[in-house]
C-alpha cells in the first residue's frame, strides 16, 4: 500500500464517522422536538442514529471496510442518537451548531475507536510471540 492510501484511510475513517454524525442530527432533529418526553427522545434517537448508521455505514462500507464503517457508526448512531435526542427535547439550539457537535462527535469515536483497534492488536501480537527459551542444559553437561 502507498503512503498516500496510508494516510487517506484515516482521513476518509474521520470523513465517515463525521457524516454519520451530521446524518444522525439531521434525523434525530427531524423526529425530536423540543419539550418532548427526555426517555422517549432518548429511546426515538436510539433507534433513528441506529437506522442511520446501518445505511450510512453499508454504503461507506466498500470503500473504507466493515470493521472501519460499521463499529465507530454503530457508537456514532447509538450514543449520538441517545444524546442529541435528549439536547434537542431539552433545548432548541442553531442547526449550525447541532451538525458541528454531531461532526465532532462522529469524528471523536472513529478516533476513540482507531486507538482501541490499535491497543488490541498490539496486545494480541505481542501475546503471539514465542516466550524466549533459554540455552538447554542437560544437567550440567
Amino acid at each position: 500500500m502507498t503512503k498516500v492510501l496510508r494516510v487517506l484511510f484515516p482521513v476518509g475513517d474521520c470523513a465517515a464517522g463525521a457524516l454519520v454524525g451530521i446524518v444522525t442530527t439531521l434525523a434525530v432533529r427531524a423526529v425530536v422536538s423540543h419539550g418532548s418526553d427526555m426517555v422517549g427522545a432518548m429511546m426515538v434517537g436510539m433507534v433513528v442514529g441506529t437506522l442511520v448508521h446501518v445505511v450510512v455505514g453499508m454504503a461507506l462500507s466498500p470503500l473504507l471496510g466493515m470493521f472501519e464503517s460499521m463499529v465507530p457508526g454503530m457508537f456514532i448512531g447509538m450514543y449520538g442518537g441517545m444524546l442529541f435526542g435528549m439536547r434537542d427535547c431539552m433545548q432548541d439550539i442553531a442547526l449550525g451548531t447541532a451538525l458541528w457537535v454531531g461532526a465532532v462527535f462522529g469524528v471523536a469515536v472513529v478516533l476513540g475507536v482507531s486507538f482501541w483497534s490499535a491497543q488490541l492488536q498490539r496486545q494480541t501480537s505481542a501475546e503471539a510471540q514465542p516466550a524466549h527459551v533459554g540455552p538447554l542444559t542437560n544437567g550440567g553437561e
